[in-house]
């Protein structure tokens, strides 16, 4: 596969204590607290209003507050919580060294993606940083995907692939006629990378190097 689409949270970088850490936050604002963030890595990967409503059961119209004192949190201190896995800059750059073109499907803000990228000094390796407007009107993972294909025309589907760690990513390039790519070491199982039908699932970095560049 010549282009290569990568989900940036638990794919690229390992977001738990930021993104746990913010949902807390916001979670206290109505009045539900959670001592142990790490009951809350469930967050990590959907849409951020959808996980709101669907784990802790807050209305449509408490949507807004939710996600305003969420970014309260994230964008003082939650980004930059925030950790690359180990390896994954030298990865990237092998894998342009072979060729490859390197995009970032996020359901993020696409503004916020590209400051986190920036900030830990990988944005230089894609060609594209595709993400969710800053009104989140295009969180969806299968939406997100199809602005990345279309402002990148050169892209050819059937030489593309999507890498991820849950079920959304894999759910999201099947709709776009891409192949995906599950990997095991962010957070989904591989029981939710199988059962939505990844087409290859990866324990770790070696493994998708080896499987990007056979």
């Amino acid at each position: 596969m010549q282009h290569i689409l990568f989900d940036l949270d638990g794919t690229l970088s390992d977001p738990m204590v930021g993104i746990c850490s913010a949902v807390q936050h916001a979670l206290r604002h109505f009045g539900i607290e959670v001592a142990d963030i790490r009951t809350l890595t469930p967050f990590i990967g959907p849409p951020l209003q959808q996980s709101f409503r669907d784990l802790y059961g807050l209305a449509p119209g408490q949507m807004a507050e939710a996600h305003q004192a969420y970014e309260e949190y994230y964008l003082a201190r939650g980004m930059y919580e925030n950790v690359p896995y180990a390896g994954m800059d030298d990865l990237l750059a092998r894998l342009r060294q072979a060729g490859k073109h390197l995009y970032v499907a996020t359901s993020k803000p696409e503004p916020l993606a590209r400051r986190i990228l920036e900030h830990f000094g990988l944005i230089g390796h894609f060609d594209f940083v595709g993400g969710d407007t800053p009104d989140l009107r295009r969180s969806d993972k299968a939406q997100v995907i199809r602005h990345v294909l279309a402002s990148c025309p050169a892209i050819d589907p059937a030489q593309a692939v999507m890498v991820g760690d849950r079920r959304y990513d894999i759910a999201g390039a099947h709709a776009n006629g891409l192949a995906a790519i599950g990997v095991l070491y962010g957070y989904g199982s591989r029981e939710e990378l199988a059962d939505a039908g990844a087409d290859c699932i990866v324990e770790d970095l070696a493994e998708l190097e080896r499987v990007l560049t056979e």
